[in-house]
């Protein structure tokens, strides 16, 4: 049997800002900038309606330095994890006992130990749980969190892993950053907490069947942080909209060493950066631009979150309820590097799993069912 990617659950903070909103504060706080009307074009040509913020916009817009920024990071994860942690085991029909790995992916604030640590002396889980932090591959964390968590399960069979997606983009804001690049960054990050299982057997989801990890040669600047005195400053080359020509291969590539075609599958699970990078792969990879319509919704109504891209759309493609065991799909996620993650496999589904018996771990405090 395959290992199955469960159902994920997702959640948003409760600070929104609309579109209009982010355009009117750009007129506001650049008003004598020179591309201040290039950089409202390429605002409201995102496509994202509505993004999500960790504090409201007012502390958003502020600095009070990096430690505090990173200071809040850290207090908002400990909050926000844990609802979406227990909503993911509910999802995959396992107990906090049944975990036998953990992947955290985050590249908007820094811990060490990482966030796992806090989770196994905080949530229940069993103290000879795998810790795999991931910090640097960005938005293709999500990606590469899939693949690791596949890679877990074939190297310990029956094991089950837990993905956790922690991204506020917000914390990230510099003020200071006045190029277009960055004012478009602004109007298009949004914040986002994910979590999903990955069992080894039964569930229902996607039987995972094949991964792979790419990178387009000499694009390390493309996108990149330059990590100064205030923190992490995220640099955004114009070339990166283009990316989807030189990936689209790399996606063939990796269907076709599996015998797919990647242009005919039945479901696609892509990390939306921007609607140029899905534009462009319907394109390239010659796909029908209604088939990546739950990764474009996700950067309409949340804007692009990061790592947790890949498992809200895939959440949105398991609420669409219109896949058939057996249909076969792809996941991508894109970052810095250029750096893809791609992840084949069909659907699955199986909702009589019961809870696997025999849970291994005695309660501990603030733990999770």
């Amino acid at each position: 049997m395959m290992p199955v990617l469960c159902r994920p659950a997702v959640d948003v903070p409760e600070h929104a800002i609309t579109l209009e909103e982010t355009l009117d504060l750009a007129r506001r706080l650049h008003h004598d900038h020179d591309s201040l009307p290039l950089a409202l074009r390429l605002i409201s040509h995102t496509e994202v309606r509505t993004r999500h913020l960790v504090q409201p916009i007012e502390k958003t817009l502020s600095h009070p330095g990096f430690e505090e920024r990173n200071r809040v990071y850290v207090e908002e994860s400990r909050k926000r994890v844990p609802p979406v942690v227990t909503r993911a085991l509910r999802n995959a029909h396992l107990t906090v006992g049944q975990i036998d790995a953990i992947v955290y992916v985050s590249c908007t604030g820094f811990t060490m130990p990482s966030m796992t640590a806090w989770m196994i002396n905080n949530l229940g889980f069993r103290t000879d749980v795998r810790q795999l932090p991931i910090a640097q591959l960005g938005c293709a964390g999500g990606g590469a969190a899939i693949n690791r968590a596949l890679d877990d399960c074939r190297a310990h069979p029956g094991a089950n892993v837990l993905i956790v997606a922690c991204e506020f983009c917000s914390l990230c804001y510099q003020p200071t950053d006045t190029t277009v690049g960055n004012l478009l960054a602004n109007g298009l990050f949004g914040d986002a907490v994910a979590a999903a299982v990955t069992r080894s057997a039964g569930g229902s989801g996607i039987d995972l069947e094949r991964n792979a990890s790419r990178l387009v040669p000499d694009t390390e600047d493309w996108i990149s942080y330059a990590v100064k005195a205030t923190g992490f400053h995220f640099l955004l080359d114009r070339r990166v909209p283009r990316t989807m020509e030189q990936l689209a291969p790399v996606l063939r590539e990796v269907a076709g060493e599996h015998g797919w075609d990647a242009s005919a599958l039945d479901f696609y699970v892509i990390h939306a950066g921007g609607p140029r990078i899905l534009d462009d792969l319907s394109k390239f990879l010659m796909v029908n631009a209604t088939m990546f319509e739950h990764s474009r919704a996700t950067l309409t109504e949340y804007g692009n979150i990061a790592s947790a891209v890949v498992l809200d759309a895939l959440r949105r493609t398991f609420e669409a309820a219109d896949l058939q065991p057996g249909a076969r799909g792809l996941v991508a996620g894109f970052g810095p590097g250029i750096t893809a993650e791609v992840t084949l496999g069909r659907w699955t589904a199986d909702d009589s799993t019961p809870a696997p018996p025999g849970d291994r771990v005695q309660n501990r405090r603030r733990s999770l069912p």
